[in-house]
């Protein structure tokens, strides 16, 4: 169902795939007559083209580019507005949406939830943004009925940032990306591969958006296929897939670790635009006459069949079909993985889910951005008709994914349907996908339609002995399995028929509730602050010299950002710096935070101008052995700090915070032999800290070894290729050499990095 080429290949007509190779020249000539070279027809994708508008260097092979409207929510706008606020900012120079669909609990953690909404409402009002109270609207499908533009781009501080459908190429980033763009500065990066996902054929009755992303997601996530390229959706299938199938799929693209996605618009995309009342921001997008791409992702639309994510990732995919003709052989391997994922943390068994050889799930949600969709709810509400849930331990909750989708549902008689099945509605909100609402209970197996299944992700806590777990469907099928009282069912066994229900979008919702600042600032509005929320500590620049401690060694294939700083009601401390720091690894290394604050006392005796030696006793026989090699090396041109070495970090979510809690912990680098996502990376370097690679095989230092960097800051400042670092061997005196490498860096991010952080940057 899914084939990847080998090599490139040329899209001619917007319909027609030849490979890359002698014979494609004369091959295009003979349908197009014409000729073209590789270099001109990688113009011809749409991509190429909005980059192009948007870029405001003159080199197309390093973009700096400049987006046309910003998005965020309730976890990550209160650090983006103090960070620019601390950098000069007096106005929003764009739209910019503050959404509140995360922290919506207020309940969770006293007042600071609605603290930072408050703290919202008025940064919006004095800024000139746009404000979305909590339960109207999910952050993606506020802004795909209100923000999304054929050739626009939209940058978001929420990883899953993807309107391709919708003709939009957006990018989700951590926050300090927005920061910058809300100081007028640029987005800066190299000219992205571009992969075409060749859509062909028609999706069989049961099958839903989420089975055709997980099945692509299957293909490629592991292999690096798509990893910070663009996805381009063309070929015949796409006309076969309404507007809200294609979101359903591109939402879930981030899963694949690409930059980006845009598809071909038609008139059902214009038909979306007018039922929004923005038919102005339509526009017919398709690649030129003849493209060029890096590689092509075939997607036989006909042969996808309901799909499941398995416990941890959704790349961990099976047909259900065929987890239910090998369940023990998979689910046996599932638990093999899972002892990886967990770390042994706590026992781990899917077997006793199976009861008289079926597999037997506890808990069904469809939710969010992914699943809230108006099609999806539809469809699940189709295959509950005149059905029930039972009155056993199994559950069944539905999000829309917004007031306006909630309003229809209710008049066309959907709301109902789900409701009499046992079935319970509930408000826009983002909590069941990252672990803030629908917590099943200890070993329970959830189904959902939403973004990710890492561990935790719904809720439970390893440090406490708790452990649940997420398998990602379709809503159809999830309301197949509902409808047979909790047994994995696939949606294509549902023989009824899907009804046609035509979507009107009520506006009036929006506009007697979401403040929309029109763009005018009022610098007169007070922000209000609640007592949670915190300025950035100070951070100093980086030093000639750098002693770093390794406080956490992660050797898993992939850590994700849920692993460095935990998602959930933690979430409610993101505007405390200091405060949220205190969970960074906490699911994954409870060491961490301890050891990271423990050297960090050398430095901050340091900045202080007191001797460092005094704050901690390692200084002086770590500087002792430096000091043989190098005399220069002293505690007023030598930091201290903290390192990690994890495989590959960084998968998963945008936020910042996965590196600035390393940070404000006295984190100067992190140390890996990839980095999952250009995002995480982005992240490190922003708030000052040095995204070091290192070759894969046996490391040469280990957890709770000191680490000598000399010369670090003229090795920036000089761009050098190889850095050379040392193990510091306290007993014995002597250095270890060994090699680092930055990989390629744009000269303000080299900036930003010797300033200590983008802040520092800023005020220079």
């Amino acid at each position: 169902m899914i084939q990847l080429s080998q090599g490139g290949a040329y899209l001619v007509n917007g319909t027609e795939l030849i490979s890359e190779g002698p014979e494609a020249a004369a091959a295009i000539k003979a349908k197009t007559g014409k000729e073209t070279t590789k270099e001109t027809a990688k113009q011809g994708t749409m991509a190429y083209g909005i980059l192009k508008s948007h870029n405001t260097s003159d080199n197309m092979e390093k973009l700096k580019v400049r987006f046309d409207k910003l998005t965020s929510h309730d976890i990550t706008f209160v650090g983006i507005i103090q960070t620019a606020r601390a950098s000069g900012l007096q106005k929003f120079p764009m739209p910019y949406v503050l959404t509140n669909c995360h922290n919506s609990l207020c309940a969770v953690g006293g007042t600071i939830n609605e603290d930072d909404h408050m703290f919202g409402l008025t940064c919006a009002k004095k800024y000139g943004g746009v404000y979305v109270p909590p339960h109207q609207a999910v952050i993606h499908q506020f802004a795909r009925e209100m923000m999304a533009g054929c050739g626009k781009m939209i940058l978001g501080s929420d990883s899953h940032t993807r309107y391709g459908a919708l003709g939009t190429m957006a990018v989700g980033e951590g926050g300090p990306e927005l920061v910058k763009q809300l100081l007028n500065q640029t987005y800066d990066i190299n000219m992205p591969g571009v992969v075409a996902v060749y859509l062909k054929g028609t999706p069989v009755k049961g099958v839903g958006p989420q089975d055709v992303a997980l099945a692509i997601i299957g293909a490629v996530f592991g292999n690096g296929y798509v990893k910070n390229k663009v996805m381009e959706f063309v070929g015949p299938g796409v006309a076969s897939l309404s507007a809200d199938f294609r979101i359903g799929i591109d939402v879930m693209t981030t899963e694949t670790t690409c930059l980006s996605s845009i598809w071909t618009t038609d008139d059902k995309i214009r038909e979306f635009y007018e039922i929004h009342g923005r038919s102005e921001e339509y526009a017919e997008l398709n690649p030129a006459e003849i493209a060029y791409y890096d590689g092509v992702i075939e997607v036989d639309l006909d042969k996808i069949r309901p799909m499941i994510a398995m416990p941890f990732h959704p790349s961990n995919t099976y047909t259900i079909e065929e987890l239910n003709a090998n369940l023990m052989d998979i689910l046996d391997e599932t638990e093999k993985r899972a002892l990886v994922s967990l770390d042994g943390a706590v026992e781990y068994s899917l077997k006793d889910k199976v009861k008289n050889g079926k597999f037997m799930v506890d808990q069904g949600i469809i939710a969010g951005c992914a699943g809230g969709g108006f099609e999806n709810i539809c469809a699940a509400a189709d295959i509950l008709k005149g059905r029930y849930i039972g009155s056993d331990g199994f559950t069944l909750s539905v999000y829309p994914a917004s007031m306006p989708v909630y309003m229809e549902l209710v008049r066309n008689g959907c709301c109902a349907a789900l409701m009499e099945t046992g079935a319970v509605m509930k408000t826009a909100f983002c909590g069941p996908c990252f672990g803030a609402g629908d917590t099943p209970a200890n070993n329970a197996f959830s189904i959902r339609h939403s973004t990710r299944n890492f561990p935790n992700r719904e809720g439970s806590k390893l440090q406490n002995g708790q452990i649940s777990s997420v398998a990602l469907m379709d809503a159809r099928s999830i309301a197949a399995t509902a409808a047979n009282q909790g047994v994995l069912t696939p949606a294509t066994d549902f023989d009824g028929e899907f009804g046609k229900y035509q979507y009107h979008f009520d506006s009036k919702i929006y506009a007697n509730r979401v403040f929309d600042s029109k763009g005018v600032a009022d610098p007169e509005v007070e922000i209000q602050f609640g007592p949670n929320i915190k300025d950035w500590p100070e951070m100093g620049a980086l030093p000639e010299n750098l002693v770093l401690r390794v406080v956490s060694e992660i050797h898993d294939p992939v850590t994700t950002t849920d692993e460095l700083i935990p998602s959930g009601e933690t979430s409610s401390y993101r505007s405390n710096p200091l405060g949220l720091a205190e969970f960074a690894l906490s699911r994954k290394d409870p060491e961490y935070v301890g050891r990271a604050k423990d050297i960090q006392k050398a430095e901050k005796a340091r900045m202080a101008g007191e001797h460092p030696c005094q704050a901690h006793p390692d200084v002086k026989p770590v500087m002792q052995a430096v000091k043989r090699t190098f005399p220069d090396a002293n505690h007023e041109n030598t930091g201290f700090g903290s390192t990690i070495f994890a495989v590959k970090p960084g998968d998963g979510s945008a936020r910042e915070q996965a590196a600035s809690c390393q940070k404000v912990l006295g984190g100067w680098a992190n140390i890996a032999n990839e980095y999952a996502t250009k995002r995480y990376r982005s992240n490190l370097i922003n708030w000052g800290m040095l995204p070091f690679l290192i070759e894969e095989g046996e490391l040469p230092f280990k957890n709770l070894d000191y680490l000598f960097f000399p010369g670090i800051r003229k090795a920036v400042e000089e761009k050098t290729e190889v850095i050379k670092a040392y193990v510091v061997d306290r007993e014995g005196g002597s250095l270890k050499e060994f090699d680092l490498r930055l990989g390629e860096l744009t000269d303000e991010e080299r900036r930003i990095i010797l300033e200590g952080c983008l802040i520092n940057y800023n005020r220079v």
